[in-house]
């Protein structure tokens, strides 16, 4: 039996290829699409070097893959969106002094939205990812949730937080249930040409990863040098730009002062960037906004979870109070290391995620 059509976002690697494969096997009528976002052909041309997302070389392996798969396969320009969602809002995160995840609001914005759009437009009833998360329909809660993929070291439901219902129900992640391992084994077993292909950890649009340069281009004319205070507002140093530090950061403030120091906060109204010592970083709580909800639709009343800060991050037992439609408070029961403005800050239940937003401040009680 023939089942829906199906949009798989393909980006040349092996989690999307065997995503693909699975969905093919299935019985769904697949069309694979590689989406077109790099915003300069310097970067472009860059990216092609390394072999990234979205690079010639990803297009060309992706396309292999398509035709291994005997598949319908396209290349389709998201620029202006990507550019205008992802790029634009990154350099204005970096100069509000915050450190944004560019992937998640490519995620939000590119794959399950303007992807979504155009997969509708060749009726198409689903997209698919090669994300390690799963997507399933609660009966009783008459919702959609998201819950972590089952290979704990590969899970990417925090960089998912942002789904909308709309979205969870149009899209399929295959590889949820799988290991890597497994998803390597299969796509061995299939012979896709990208079964061994390895993956890139980089933000796909920032070459050699090196964020200093690419702000620079950028944001040309906003690179201005500041005082490095002590949290006493005693002038330390000079730093060249707050747009080159994040909080909990020690490299590269250009101080030898005897002891470590590290980036506990940016003032961006003083344009300073303020050290200390690293039990400085540590913070109790913290203030989220622009909060999503998945497993409910609202938050009434204050409840216990497990907060992720980061992407990289452990969990964190934490009490979520709501302070409004659109910010939390989140206190957690131990210190939180580097809890960085602009950065995600996302809660469990179990393996079900609840919901998340981005960290306002962080507040420290001692």
């Amino acid at each position: 039996m023939v089942r829906e059509r199906v949009v798989v976002a393909m980006s040349g690697g092996v989690d999307s290829s065997t995503a693909a494969s699975l969905l093919k096997k299935e019985s769904y009528q697949v069309i694979g699409i590689t989406m077109q976002i790099w915003s300069s052909d310097r970067i472009a041309s860059e990216a092609d070097k390394l072999g990234g997302c979205c690079s010639l070389v990803a297009v060309e392996d992706a396309r292999r893959v398509a035709q291994k798969l005997d598949i319908p396969y396209y290349v389709m320009n998201f620029r202006k969106v990507f550019a205008e969602k992802v790029i634009t809002d990154f350099c204005e995160e970096y100069k509000r002094g915050r450190t944004p995840n560019p992937c998640i609001r490519c995620n939000q914005y590119i794959k399950f939205t303007a992807l979504l759009e155009r997969a509708k437009k060749l009726g198409a009833r689903f997209i698919a990812t090669g994300h390690y998360a799963r997507i399933e329909f609660d009966k009783t809660r008459r919702r959609h949730l998201l819950k972590k993929g089952i290979d704990s070291k590969k899970d990417q439901s925090y960089v998912l937080y942002a789904m909308t219902q709309f979205q969870l129900k149009h899209t399929l992640m295959p590889l949820g249930n799988l290991t890597k391992e497994k998803v390597r084994r299969m796509a061995r077993e299939w012979a896709l040409p990208v079964a061994d292909k390895s993956e890139s950890q980089e933000i796909c649009f920032i070459p050699d990863d090196d964020y200093g340069e690419f702000l620079k281009e950028y944001l040309p004319r906003t690179t201005k040098p500041g005082p490095i205070l002590d949290r006493e507002g005693k002038v330390l140093g000079e730093h060249q730009g707050i747009l080159f530090y994040t909080v909990g950061q020690r490299k590269g403030l250009g101080m030898a002062m005897g002891e470590p120091l590290y980036v506990v906060s940016i003032d961006r109204k003083k344009n300073a960037i303020v050290v200390g010592k690293d039990s400085d970083v540590y913070a109790d709580e913290l203030v989220a906004t622009q909060i999503n909800y998945v497993d409910r639709e609202k938050l009434t009343e204050p409840i216990r979870v497990k907060a992720k800060i980061r992407y990289g991050a452990r969990e964190a037992e934490a009490i979520v109070t709501p302070l409004d439609k659109d910010k939390v408070q989140v206190k957690f029961r131990k210190p939180q290391r580097a809890i960085t403005p602009g950065q995600a800050v996302v809660f469990y239940d179990g393996d079900v995620l609840v919901g998340g937003g981005t960290i306002a401040k962080s507040v420290r009680r001692n």
